[in-house]
């Protein structure tokens, strides 16, 4: 039985999309040597006043609802593993070209890259045959959660 304890730090509002199929990528500033972890949500950005212009009008109630994850004191519900199936570098500039990939707007992508290069991730992500309440250790970008986690009878969206 496979197991894991490595997670990906990303919005809660970016996980849930990604595990219900409305975004297939994650734009980053950085390519990945992981080519597989959990989705832990995070919740920082949920508490800036403006969080929601960071989305496309067409997913800004989706973006509000699913702004915070269930927790349980210093647990968060995990309910998501992923695999990295490319990364491609794109000029920001370009990025554009990527719009009906993600939920988020243009202007929030120009804004988190500036001038940077983009890593493309396309993801294939799975949901856990069940969610697990867990904790992590700190880590900016990954993390590791306190325990393990079964990828038995995941299921592929």
């Amino acid at each position: 039985m496979e197991t894991i304890t490595k997670c990906l730090n990303e919005w809660n509002a970016t996980i849930e999309a990604l595990g219900q199929g409305k975004q297939t990528i994650l734009i980053r500033k950085y390519g990945t040597n992981i080519d597989k972890f959990l989705l832990y949500p995070t919740v920082s950005y949920a508490f800036k006043d403006n969080y929601l212009d960071s989305f496309k009008n067409k997913y800004k109630s989706f973006a509000e609802d699913n702004a915070l994850p269930k927790k349980d004191n210093s647990k968060t519900e995990v309910k998501y593993f992923a695999t990295v199936e490319k990364v491609i570098e794109k000029a920001s500039q370009k990025i554009g070209t990527l719009n009906k990939y993600h939920i988020w707007t243009n202007e929030h992508v120009k804004s988190y890259l500036g001038s940077q290069k983009a890593y493309v991730w396309v993801l294939r992500v799975y949901k856990l045959k069940e969610p697990v309440m867990a904790e992590r250790t700190m880590g900016m970008k990954y993390a590791n959660l306190l325990e393990e986690v079964s990828l038995e009878g995941i299921n592929q969206f």
